[in-house]
């Protein structure tokens, strides 16, 4: 099948699935969430691949989601705030309940929802460079899947998120949980695919029910609720009508969204 903003190919029993809007830093947009549900129902019902890696063309894994795009949707009312985070959630959740291993091959930026992709995966990997962060609440946005608090203790992950950091270290997303391995820069595709093909050497029933107890656990534990609970809290952050956040998103359309955080950073200590 051809695809506009990804690629798919397979090694052997693995199947390669490319994030591919490098101009863009890979951002997801609406065609790219599309797609990316078309190739897992592809590749989840084929029975010669055994796993999945998911990564990124050009400099980045993955920004997050394409905020010019979103505003260009021009969405309003909480109906249509639902619908469009609700569609973001169960995209990134898909690598999670996909019945077949998932590894992330992370390089420079995996931000925001790269970032969810990344935490949703069984495995991620990382060359030395890369950068992971939760930068939404800088942008007057949300964050749409809620996972670090489960990788992380309540300090960190408040950290990262109430500040919108976006500057993690591999070595920290390393001693954190949030990858498995730091490899050196131009290898972290190829150890994702090794790994994969690890997985891919089990049986395949068995890695299946293994992974769907594991994620059960998870889930008797509250994640399910609890990333509901986030859903619906993004909504409500989305359809806040204040004058900070009104004109902020004036700015962010008319001038875009280096002049909306130069006018948010200059409000500081300030009251007009």
């Amino acid at each position: 099948m051809a695809y506009d903003t990804i690629e798919v190919t397979h090694e052997g029993p693995v199947a390669l699935l490319a994030l591919n809007r490098p101009d863009k830093l890979n951002a997801i947009d609406a065609t790219m969430i599309t797609e990316i549900n078309a190739a897992l129902d592809d590749i989840e019902g084929n029975d010669a691949i055994h796993a999945i890696v998911v990564h990124g063309n050009g400099r980045a894994f993955c920004a997050g989601f394409d905020l010019q795009a979103g505003i260009a949707a021009n969405r309003s009312g909480e109906a249509a705030w639902r619908a469009a985070i609700d569609t973001d959630l169960d995209m990134i959740m898909r690598f999670w309940h996909c019945p077949k291993p998932t590894v992330a091959a992370v390089h420079g930026y995996a931000l925001a929802g790269g970032f969810e992709i990344a935490l949703a995966c069984d495995m991620t990997v990382c060359d030395s460079a890369s950068l992971f962060g939760e930068p939404e609440l800088r942008f007057g946005s949300s964050i749409v899947a809620l996972l670090l608090p489960w990788y992380v203790n309540p300090k960190r992950a408040k950290k990262m998120l109430l500040t919108g950091q976006d500057r993690m270290g591999a070595g920290e997303a390393l001693q954190l949980g949030i990858v498995n391995e730091v490899v050196a820069d131009e290898q972290y595709l190829q150890r994702a695919i090794a790994l994969a093909r690890e997985a891919a050497l089990m049986d395949p029933d068995s890695v299946t029910m293994t992974k769907q107890a594991i994620n059960r656990t998870y889930e008797i534990m509250g994640l399910g609720e609890a990333l509901r609970m986030g859903a619906d809290t993004s909504i409500r952050i989305e359809t806040l009508e204040t004058e900070l956040r009104k004109r902020f998103n004036q700015i962010l359309r008319s001038e875009g969204m280096k002049a909306a955080l130069a006018w948010r950073e200059a409000r500081l200590g300030r009251d007009d």
